[in-house]
C-alpha cells in the first residue's frame, strides 16, 4: 500500500570504494592497485652478441645493455583488512624500526591501503549522517582525525627512510662501477703478466667471476663499460694465445652453459603469462652477455637457436598488448555509453517520488554494471570514470534537492498517517462488524489518497496502520468462522439456488426473463456466508450457471457484461481479500473515467480547430465519432461503479 522512500545516497559510496582500483590519487591518498601488466614496458631484446675466438678478431656487436634488477626477497603477505585504525597505526610505527627496508617498504604500502580504507568509510559516514540530519552536503566539514595526523607523520617517517634507501643505492651503483672499471684495468694488465699461461688464464677467470658477483651500475654508464669490457677481453683472449686444449675446454663450457639457456628460452614459449615469460627472457639475456665465446662451428647455431624463441617470446608479448588495447577500447566504448545514459537522464522532469525510484533503480543498476566492465586505456581511465562519477552525483543531487522540496509535505503527509494509526487502532478491538468494516474501509482510503512521508518513517508507520486493520479484519473472520452451522445451511440454500437457476427457461418476455435473473443475483447475494472449504466452489458454480442463462439472452453485450459483472463482484465481496481488490477496481474505474473525459475535452476542442472546408468533414466525423464512443464508454464505467457501490452497500 506504500511504497517504500529512495534508497540513501550512500550507494554512491559502493561505486566511489569500487572505483579505487581504476584511479591513482595524490600524496596520502589510497592509491589504485594497478594490475603489473598496465606497467609493463615492452623490450625487444637485442641481438646476440658475436662470438669470439683467439682466431675471430671481428668487433664485439653488443647489445643495448640493460642490467637486471636482482630479485627482492619474498616477504609474506598480512592480511590487515580486520586491523583498526590504531591497530594499523601500531604496526607501522614497529615497521619503522625494522632493518629490512624490502620488508619495510612492502608492508607499509599495504597497511597505507587499509588505513586510508577505513579513514574514507569513516569519512562517508559522517557524510551520511550530516546528510541525513537535514544538512546540504557542501556545507559538511569533517572532524579532526588524530589517527590520520599520527599516520601521516610515520609515513612521512618512511618515506624520508624510503629517499635515504634509495640515496645508498644510487652510491652503491657508483661504487660498483668504480669495481668493474678496476677489474678491467687488471684484464688489461694481464696482456703484460710474465707468468705461465695457465697462471694468467686462471687469474683471467677470478677477475670474471669478481665482475659476475659485482652488483648494479648506474643505466647510463652501461653500455660503455660493456663496451670496454668485451674490447679488452677480446685482447686478452688475442694476446696470450693461450694453448688449444685449455681453450677448447672454456669453449665447451660456455657452449653447454648457452645450450642451456636456449632450453630455458624454449621452454618459456610454454609459460601461461606472457609477461611472465618477457620478464624471464629478459634475465636469460643478461645470463647469455656473461657466458663466454663458444667454439666458431657452433656459434651462429647457437645464437639462431637462441634469436628464435627471442623472437615467438617477443612476438607473444606484441599481441597480448595489442589485443589488450582493443580490449580496453571497447571497455572505453562501452563506459561511455553508460555515461550517456546517466547524463541523459539528468535531462528527464521527474515530478513524483515513482519516478524517482524508478530511475534511482536504474542508476544503481548502471552502477553494478559499470564495476563489471574492466579497465578503459590508461590515458582515459581516469577521465571517463570522472565523467561517470559527475554524472551520477549530479543524478543523486538532483534528486535530494527534489525531497528538499518535498520535505516539508511529507511531514505533514506522516502526521495525517499518524491520525488514521490512531484512527485504525481505536478499531481494531470493535465488534460491530459491518460499521467497523466500512469505517476501516474508509480509512484506507484516506491512506491511499496521502502522498509519501519521510523514508525513515516509511516502514514503520505502514506495519503500524496494517496491524491495525489486519487485527480487526482476523477477529472477524475468526467470528464469522465460528458459525459453522449457519454456513451449512447457507451452503445448502445456495446449492438449492443454483438449482432454480439451472433449471429456468428462457421465455420470449425477454425483459421478465431479465429481470428474473437479476433477482436470482440479488437472493445469492442475500445469503450469508458459506464454508471457506465450499465458498470458491459454489461460487464459481453459481457465477457459470447465470452467465449462461444470461448469454441465451438476446439483449445488448453491455447489458449482458453488466449483469456478468455484479456476479463476479458480488462473489469478490464474499471474501476480506477480494473486498479490498474490489475497491481498488472502483479506484482504477474512477480513474479511467477521468482519463476518458480529459480525451473528450482535448477531442472536441480539436474540432474547433478545423477549418469548415470540404477537405475537413473526414476528419471532424471521425473525431465525432471518437467522442460517442467515449461517451459511452463513460455510462458504462459508471454502471459499474454503481454495482460495486450497490453491492458493497449490501449486509454482510
Amino acid at each position: 500500500m506504500e511504497a517504500k522512500d529512495d534508497k540513501n545516497y550512500e550507494t554512491q559510496n559502493e561505486l566511489n570504494t569500487s572505483e579505487n582500483t581504476e584511479n591513482s590519487s595524490e600524496e596520502l591518498k589510497t592509491e589504485a592497485v594497478e594490475s603489473s601488466i598496465e606497467k609493463e614496458e615492452i623490450v625487444e631484446p637485442a641481438e646476440e652478441t658475436t662470438e669470439e675466438t683467439v682466431e675471430d678478431k671481428t668487433e664485439v656487436k653488443e647489445e643495448a645493455e640493460k642490467e637486471t634488477e636482482p630479485e627482492k626477497p619474498e616477504v609474506e603477505i598480512i592480511d590487515y583488512s580486520n586491523h583498526t585504525e590504531v591497530e594499523l597505526i601500531n604496526e607501522l610505527r614497529s615497521l619503522l624500526e625494522e632493518d629490512d627496508f624490502e620488508k619495510l617498504n612492502q608492508r607499509v604500502e599495504l597497511i597505507k591501503i587499509q588505513f586510508y580504507k577505513k579513514h574514507n568509510a569513516n569519512l562517508q559516514e559522517q557524510k551520511a549522517a550530516f546528510v541525513e540530519a537535514g544538512n546540504e552536503i557542501n556545507e559538511f566539514k569533517p572532524d579532526e582525525d588524530i589517527y590520520e595526523t599520527d599516520f601521516k607523520s610515520l609515513y612521512n617517517q618512511f618515506r624520508q627512510l624510503k629517499f635515504k634507501h634509495a640515496k645508498n643505492i644510487e652510491g652503491e651503483k657508483e661504487q660498483n662501477l668504480k669495481l668493474k672499471y678496476e677489474i678491467i684495468e687488471e684484464i688489461k694488465n694481464l696482456v703484460n703478466s710474465e707468468e705461465t699461461i695457465n697462471n694468467t688464464f686462471n687469474e683471467f677467470q677470478e677477475l670474471q667471476e669478481r665482475w659476475r658477483n659485482v652488483g648494479l651500475v648506474p643505466q647510463s654508464s652501461l653500455k660503455d663499460l660493456w663496451k670496454t669490457y668485451h674490447h679488452h677481453v677480446e685482447n686478452f683472449y688475442d694476446y696470450i694465445k693461450i694453448n688449444k686444449e685449455l681453450r677448447d675446454l672454456d669453449l665447451k663450457k660456455n657452449m653447454q652453459a648457452k645450450i642451456k639457456l636456449c632450453e630455458r628460452a624454449e621452454a618459456l614459449l610454454s609459460e601461461p603469462s606472457v609477461i611472465g615469460a618477457f620478464n624471464a627472457l629478459q634475465k636469460l639475456h643478461d645470463e647469455w652477455r656473461e657466458i663466454g665465446p663458444v667454439p666458431r662451428e657452433n656459434k651462429e647455431e647457437l645464437w639462431e637457436r637462441f634469436k628464435a624463441a627471442t623472437k615467438e617470446i617477443n612476438r607473444n608479448h606484441q599481441e597480448f598488448f595489442e589485443s589488450r588495447k582493443k580490449s580496453q577500447k571497447k571497455n572505453l566504448e562501452a563506459k561511455a555509453a553508460l555515461c550517456e545514459k546517466v547524463e541523459e537522464m539528468l535531462t528527464l522532469d521527474l515530478k513524483n517520488h515513482k519516478e524517482w525510484e524508478e530511475k534511482s533503480e536504474e542508476v544503481i543498476s548502471i552502477q553494478k554494471f559499470w564495476r563489471t566492465i574492466g579497465f578503459a586505456p590508461k590515458k582515459d581511465n581516469n577521465s571517463i570514470y570522472d565523467r561517470f562519477r559527475k554524472a551520477c552525483d549530479a543524478f543523486f543531487d538532483k534528486k535530494r534537492e527534489f525531497y528538499a522540496e518535498h520535505k516539508e509535505a511529507q511531514v505533514n503527509n506522516l502526521q495525517l498517517k499518524l491520525d488514521l494509526c490512531n484512527q485504525a487502532e481505536a478499531l481494531q478491538d470493535s465488534t460491530d462488524w459491518k460499521k467497523t468494516t466500512d469505517l476501516l474501509i474508509s480509512i484506507q482510503k484516506k491512506w491511499k489518497e496521502i502522498g509519501p512521508v519521510p523514508r525513515k518513517h516509511s516502514d514503520a508507520i505502514w506495519k503500524r496502520f496494517r496491524a491495525a486493520c489486519d487485527h480487526f479484519f482476523n477477529q472477524k473472520s475468526e467470528f464469522f468462522s465460528e458459525k459453522d452451522s449457519e454456513q451449512e445451511e447457507n451452503l445448502q440454500l445456495k446449492n438449492n439456488l443454483i438449482a432454480e437457476v439451472e433449471a429456468f427457461k428462457v421465455s420470449n418476455d425477454e425483459k421478465a426473463d431479465f429481470e428474473k435473473l437479476r433477482d436470482f443475483q440479488r437472493r445469492w447475494a442475500d445469503i450469508g456466508h458459506v464454508p471457506i472449504a465450499n465458498k470458491n466452489e459454489v461460487n464459481k458454480k453459481f457465477r457459470d450457471i447465470i452467465n449462461s442463462q444470461f448469454d441465451k439472452l438476446r439483449v445488448e453485450d453491455k447489458d449482458r457484461n453488466l449483469l456478468k459483472f455484479r456476479s463476479k463482484a458480488m462473489e469478490m465481496k464474499s471474501s476480506h481479500r477480494g473486498e479490498n481488490r474490489l475497491y481498488s477496481d472502483r479506484d482504477k474505474l474512477v480513474g479511467r473515467i477521468k482519463q476518458i473525459e480529459s480525451d473528450l475535452i482535448t477531442l472536441k476542442n480539436n474540432i474547433g480547430f478545423f477549418a469548415n472546408s470540404k477537405g475537413a468533414e473526414a476528419l471532424i466525423k471521425d473525431v465525432e465519432r471518437k467522442i460517442a464512443k467515449n461517451e459511452e464508454q463513460i455510462v458504462y464505467l459508471k454502471d459499474k461503479i454503481r454495482i460495486i457501490d450497490e453491492v458493497e452497500d449490501q449486509e454482510d
